[in-house]
């Protein structure tokens, strides 16, 4: 079983000029390979500290990822390091060299002599093209364990990592070349809970394989199985996808690379309706993110951002009574800026927001205190409360996302 570890090299990264995004990426891709990865570490531009550190790395870890260092200047030692370690020379790429001196001819700039440092490579290693630059990666292979060396530019290295090295880790994984995934896409639940809820399933996973993930208020599960065709890995998946849905399947809207927000268009696609939306506290996040997709304008008609009371009463009609009454931030209030927007608009549904982003509360609620309101063109009207945590700008956001979530369901009741 390969136990992977990765390494990033610069001092830039220690410095914190630059984000590990390197590491973010290898990471979810040898999670979706089935590879596990133990260890994440990051050393600076030094070659005995690089050298103390893969020496930790190659007690523990079978399979070591390098990233950066691979490049013309004096602090790149990543690769003279490793080929210390290893007892090899460096030589010659002929057609690394070829590469470079052909980029710069097509450039029609002179080539100075440490460029050439960057086709050197590690005896004997297996060397992987570099179609985005010029420094090529490397593997080095003894007695059981791992090495692979990528440049440190992202637009490199993620290219190189998809083309060369994930079809030569399936190999020594003794992998099926052939990966099919599939994620699903959960909202209304927390990580915590989904991973309890389906942590038998994971924990026994083989093939297909299951990694869960986090972010922005949404938790996915990745299914990835290993064959050597679609046709063999679609049952594989079907299977393991019907476990899920019967503990969770009522937070599943959607599939792969789509969003909240694009299933709700889809939707009223579907339905031939319109969509128009009254926004306080998120101040226009939501008519934002929906009109940043393609073809918006043919469920989308407009919307109003009602901050104050007057506008809520100028431009949606909201009742001062209700104000007086409830307060801006109440069910009722959410309800007639829905119905008021709809009417303004002339769309088939009318969706809005009132609440608490904080940090203070206002009208008697605690801030993360929500009301989405909806309304339709048959005269159906529904409000739903929500309690959110997190600062300012995130309990905005969070409450887009819960009133696409919360419209869809409601739209297909």
């Amino acid at each position: 079983m390969l136990r992977g570890e990765i390494l990033a090299v610069g001092t830039e990264l220690l410095l914190g000029q630059i984000a590990n995004t390197n590491a973010q990426y290898i990471s979810k891709k040898l999670a979706e390979m089935g590879i596990s990865c133990f260890h994440h570490s990051v050393v600076g531009d030094n070659p005995d500290r690089l050298e103390d550190t893969m020496k930790i790395a190659m007690n523990r870890s079978n399979l070591i990822i390098l990233t950066g260092g691979l490049g013309p200047t004096k602090d790149d030692l990543t690769k003279e390091t490793i080929a210390k370690l290893f007892g090899r020379t460096l030589v010659m790429d002929s057609k690394a060299l070829t590469y470079i001196e052909d980029y710069f001819s097509k450039k029609g700039r002179t080539m100075t002599e440490n460029n050439k440092k960057q086709a050197l490579v590690i005896e004997g290693c297996e060397v992987f093209p570099n179609d985005q630059g010029m420094a090529p990666g490397m593997l080095v292979s003894e007695g059981g364990t791992h090495v692979i060396l990528l440049p440190g530019p992202p637009k490199e290295m993620q290219p190189m990592f998809e083309s060369y090295v994930q079809p030569t880790l399936m190999r020594i994984a003794g992998k099926s070349m052939s990966i099919h995934s599939r994620v699903l896409r959960f909202f209304g639940i927390g990580e915590a809970q989904l991973e309890t809820v389906v942590s038998d399933l994971i924990d026994s996973q083989t093939n297909p394989t299951i990694a869960p993930l986090a972010s922005d208020g949404e938790v996915t599960l990745r299914l990835t199985a290993f064959t050597d065709s679609k046709e063999k890995a679609v049952p594989m998946l079907d299977e393991v996808e019907e476990k899920i849905q019967a503990r969770v399947g009522q937070f599943l809207y959607g599939y792969d690379d789509t969003s909240l927000f694009l299933e709700l268009k889809k939707l009223l696609e579907e339905k031939r309706w319109t969509l128009s939306c009254a926004e306080s506290l998120t101040g226009g996040l939501f008519q934002g993110e929906y009109c940043s997709m393609s073809g918006a304008s043919q469920t989308f008609v407009g919307g109003v951002v009602s901050y104050t009371n007057d506008v809520k009463q100028m431009l949606l009609a909201v009742r001062p009574e209700t104000l007086a009454s409830y307060g801006a931030v109440s069910e009722p209030c959410a309800i007639e800026m829905a119905k008021g927007v709809m009417r303004q608009t002339g769309s088939d549904v009318g969706l809005s927001f009132t609440g608490v982003a904080g940090p203070d509360p206002l009208d008697g609620q605690p801030p993360g205190t929500v009301f989405i309101g909806m309304a339709d063109k048959s005269g159906r009207t529904n409000c739903v409360k929500l309690e959110l945590t997190g600062h300012r700008n995130v309990v905005r956001q969070r409450t887009c996302k819960h009133g696409a979530y919360q419209l869809m369901k409601w739209l297909g009741e």
